[in-house]
């Protein structure tokens, strides 16, 4: 399918599951929404980050056009994360397992529990999770910090002694629909999708006054936190996806209270529609080539050389 026909199925799709949603969350339109736990996404050390783009483009040829962004001589933005949102963090298309593995030794219930909900996006991906008893690729602690991932490739350049995820305090007392918001989230960023909430058109929604008391409060975060993780826009040259969807599970849920409009972003709860279609085309499921039917031979015949010799 050409690139053009796959973003327009992509637009239909943000555009239905957008309309379910808005019917769903029509009461709520106006209101504020409790505050949650926010995700933030780790980044590697500065010294790391051109090694990260390298190894993002071996990985993944398709990485390196963003890369050659870094190496044209110009500047990179004045932000922050500029240097990791400018350059794919994507696995490529090719079947993979990452293997996980726990820092603090949770039970064998919970440990199930938890890799069954990074699994969810397997449902339309070549990329699966797979616990292993040794050192995963995946590494996950439930220390405190609140819930933060690694983009993407990155893994592979953080120390093996280190957590690659955090899930604080997770137990099985954890509701399902917590650990489907939380652990589907943060499995997203495993594979490489960055924050939903950082596009263009959504953070143009939010007025930065109002979201750095908000997030002071609700988060304990800094200003520069605050830029980093909600207020600096991905670069459109970027992104290969739908458009903006408030409703994808890499999306915040914000309230209305820090909008210039005064309505809220409603922010995903589980992977949708649009998350799920997405994942499959940058990590599409291929099945096995056909194999072209065999000459068709006939029943009373075949080559001489097939012949077998009766027993002398």
């Amino acid at each position: 399918m050409h690139e053009n026909q796959l973003k327009e199925a992509l637009v239909e799709i943000t555009r239905i599951a957008s309309a379910v949603a808005q019917n769903d969350d029509s009461a709520n339109s106006n209101g504020d929404s409790s505050p949650s736990s926010g995700c933030t996404i780790k980044r590697l050390p500065d010294r790391l980050q051109r090694q990260a783009a390298s190894v993002s483009a071996q990985l993944n040829p398709a990485n390196a056009p963003l890369l050659e962004l870094l190496t044209v001589g110009t500047p990179p933005p004045d932000s922050p994360l500029a240097l990791t949102l400018t350059t794919a963090k994507y696995w490529g298309p090719s079947q993979r397992v990452l293997s996980v593995s726990f820092m603090d030794s949770p039970p064998a219930e919970l440990r199930s529990r938890i890799v069954s909900h990074l699994n969810a996006w397997a449902t339309t991906t070549s990329i699966s999770f797979a616990e292993t008893a040794g050192t995963g690729d995946v590494r996950i602690s439930r220390g405190t910090g609140g819930y933060w991932s690694y983009l993407g490739t990155d893994i592979t350049l953080v120390p093996k002694n280190r957590q690659t995820m955090n899930l604080e305090g997770f137990t099985m007392n954890v509701s399902e629909a917590e650990f489907r918001r939380v652990i589907r989230h943060e499995a997203g960023h495993t594979l490489g999708f960055p924050h939903e909430h950082m596009r263009r058109e959504l953070v143009a929604r939010i007025d930065p006054a109002k979201a750095y008391q908000y997030f002071l409060t609700t988060q304990g975060w800094s200003k520069e936190m605050v830029d980093q993780q909600v207020l600096t826009p991905l670069n459109d040259a970027s992104i290969f996806g739908t458009p903006a969807d408030q409703d994808s599970i890499m999306c915040y849920q914000l309230p209305g209270s820090i909008t210039r409009d005064g309505l809220s972003i409603r922010g995903g709860t589980d992977i949708n529609v649009t998350d799920f279609a997405f994942a499959g085309l940058v990590y599409p499921k291929w099945s096995h080539a056909k194999q072209a039917p065999a000459s068709p031979v006939a029943e009373d015949n075949w080559d001489p050389s097939e012949d077998v010799l009766a027993p002398v």
